[in-house]
């Protein structure tokens, strides 16, 4: 690929388990995805296209009761591609996080403005360690499913990493109180 986006290698990932319309591709990266990377209809659409052109993908009309649909499918070529960034060993892995930015930029406002926004980050944090502890519970049941132990290992890396994120808030809002 002459221009490697990640959308792209997020939607062959996606499509190399199973065939999506645009709408499920965007519902599977809102949901369990979601928690280490994120995509809007402004990308995975134009990325669509691109991959269709680059023949990584194809698409089948799947209309039905008078509504179009489309579904994608990976094809061998697609397949190529998403076994070589895999077995590329390099990865980015930035983190961004704004909470973190309004922090280090907190000492122009009063203290409880920053404790506020701790808050706030701990209040999303325990909401999703919730869903991801489900998530987990769910796949522990079947690891012999070989995708599910991949799933599996996503999930509990996102488990410890909110528990260590929840035990920064406590220490960050104890330091600013």
């Amino acid at each position: 690929m002459a221009r490697e986006r990640k959308i792209d290698m997020v939607i062959l990932g996606l499509l190399s388990h199973e065939d999506l319309t645009g709408y499920d591709i965007k519902k599977r990266i809102d949901g369990a995805i979601s928690f280490f990377w994120k995509g809007s209809f402004g990308n995975i659409y134009p990325a669509l296209k691109d991959m269709e052109d680059q023949e990584l993908i194809t698409k089948k009309d799947i209309s039905s009761s008078g509504r179009e649909k489309i579904a994608y499918h990976i094809t061998r070529r697609g397949k190529k591609v998403l076994g070589d960034w895999l077995k590329d060993e390099q990865a980015s892995n930035e983190l961004r996080y704004e909470t973190l930015l309004k922090l280090f930029f907190g000492g122009v406002q009063d203290k409880k403005v920053s404790v506020r926004n701790i808050e706030v980050f701990e209040e999303q944090v325990r909401g999703d360690l919730e869903l991801l502890k489900e998530y987990a519970k769910t796949l522990k049941n079947s690891l012999d499913d070989e995708d599910h132990l991949y799933f599996y290992l996503t999930v509990t890396f996102g488990i410890d990493s909110y528990e260590a994120y929840l035990k920064w808030c406590a220490k960050a809002k104890k330091l600013l109180a």
